[in-house]
């Protein structure tokens, strides 16, 4: 396992992240939850949208695993 991508992320911070892989449906997200992933490199804000970064992707994918391990 590589430890460049596992993040310590509250659920709400992982809803967030989850919501920005649609762009067009992300609405309203809490400003401290955008900005505490863009002090992470998850979440960038390109023309005042946040967008999620490579980094960002990597960690859902990684951490979508252990969410389902949790809930299981």
């Amino acid at each position: 396992m590589n430890d460049d991508f596992d993040f310590e992320l509250s659920p709400d911070q992982w809803a967030a992240l989850r919501s920005l892989r649609n762009p067009l449906s992300n609405g309203r997200l809490k400003a401290h939850l955008v900005e505490s992933l863009v002090a992470l490199g998850l979440v960038v804000i390109n023309d005042g949208v946040p967008a999620m970064t490579p980094t960002g992707r990597k960690v859902l994918v990684r951490g979508s695993c252990r969410l389902l391990d949790l809930v299981a």
